[in-house]
């Protein structure tokens, strides 16, 4: 038998369409499952830079209002704050160690959210090896710190605490002055000695700081959530993407002047309440009186915190609420 072959044979038009919609069909359906995963990975991602987040912003401001009011020597002591009008400049301001801002209400934190200030002494200390209030001289048991003129610094004992302005020297050795006439804001006297009102002469009320007394650095800060300027070209007020911020006092050249440090992206509010001794609820900065800040024991923060991308229900960021209390370290000890 013979075969005859038809050699001008091939796919049909019919045959052709079915192959090119099956062919988008495939297509279509690998684009769908490339789609899905690049969504999942995106919220993944975006929950993920969250916790990271609000980890940042409960370590580091937990840290802070854990310390408020407290000193390297005991809690509750009398303080004499010798700079020239303490009252002018926040963190020179030791009447409120811990103070709250409702609603905005710091001026560079955004309407709607808390904001706290918090003042005390900082983590490293030195020991005094002796001081002499005569020639306003104390001298450290060494020579190896981070103390420099214009600092502002506390010193303490077991019996009373002194806030005040380094005078010098310039260079780093066993001493710290703390003279008059120099340095801003400066220190009205150079008496250490607590006195109320504080004697503001220029010898005012002596008091000797004796062997083993601790001397720091005056931590000052405060936390509020700002704008972070961020797309370019954003509106604070609407558009821009918020942030928790610190605003730390720093020397700088001696100037001493609050700096704002950005600390963690995507926080969108944060709200404080406050515990008063012998109340069983905690209430906001607005129900404190102004006379009872010094008072406050516990702090409840709650942080409401958003991812970057539009991958949560119904098209919108993803958000996350943090509630955390913590304990002022100095008000329980």
């Amino acid at each position: 038998m013979k075969y005859h072959i038809n050699k001008n044979s091939g796919y049909s038009l019919i045959e052709l369409m079915i192959a090119v919609a099956l062919g988008i069909v495939v297509v279509g359906a690998t684009l769908g499952i490339f789609v899905s995963n690049r969504q999942t990975y995106i919220a993944a991602e975006n929950v993920g830079r969250i916790q990271e987040n609000a980890r940042t912003a409960y370590e580091l401001m937990t840290r802070d209002v854990r310390e408020a009011g407290g000193t390297p020597c005991a809690g509750h002591l009398l303080i004499a704050d010798v700079l020239n009008s303490p009252s002018a400049n926040w963190w020179s301001n030791w009447t409120n160690p811990v103070l709250g801002y409702e609603n905005g209400a710091l001026g560079v934190s955004i309407a709607g959210t808390d904001a706290i200030e918090i003042k005390s002494g900082s983590a490293s200390t030195y020991t005094v090896a002796s001081h002499n209030p005569t020639s306003a001289v104390i001298t450290l048991n060494t020579s190896t710190h981070d103390l420099v003129a214009d600092d502002i610094l506390l010193i303490c004992d077991t019996r009373q605490a002194s806030i005040f302005q380094m005078s010098g020297p310039n260079a780093t050795n066993a001493t710290v002055v703390h003279n008059t006439g120099s340095g801003t804001p400066g220190n009205c006297s150079k008496g250490l000695g607590f006195k109320n009102p504080i004697d503001c002469s220029t010898n005012g009320t002596t008091y000797e700081y004796g062997p083993n007394s601790l001397i720091t650095k005056l931590s000052a800060s405060r936390w509020y959530i700002g704008s972070n300027g961020r797309p370019a070209g954003c509106t604070p007020a609407t558009t821009c993407g918020r942030s928790l911020f610190r605003q730390v006092l720093r020397n700088t050249s001696g100037t001493n002047a609050p700096v704002a440090e950005e600390i963690a992206e995507g926080v969108r509010d944060m709200q404080i309440l406050y515990l008063l001794p012998g109340a069983s609820t905690y209430v906001n900065a607005a129900s404190v009186p102004a006379t009872r800040w010094g008072e406050v024991s516990a702090v409840r923060i709650t942080y409401t915190l958003e991812g970057n991308d539009r991958v949560g229900p119904d098209g919108q960021n993803i958000q996350r609420t943090l509630a955390h209390t913590v304990t002022l370290r100095n008000r329980n000890s």
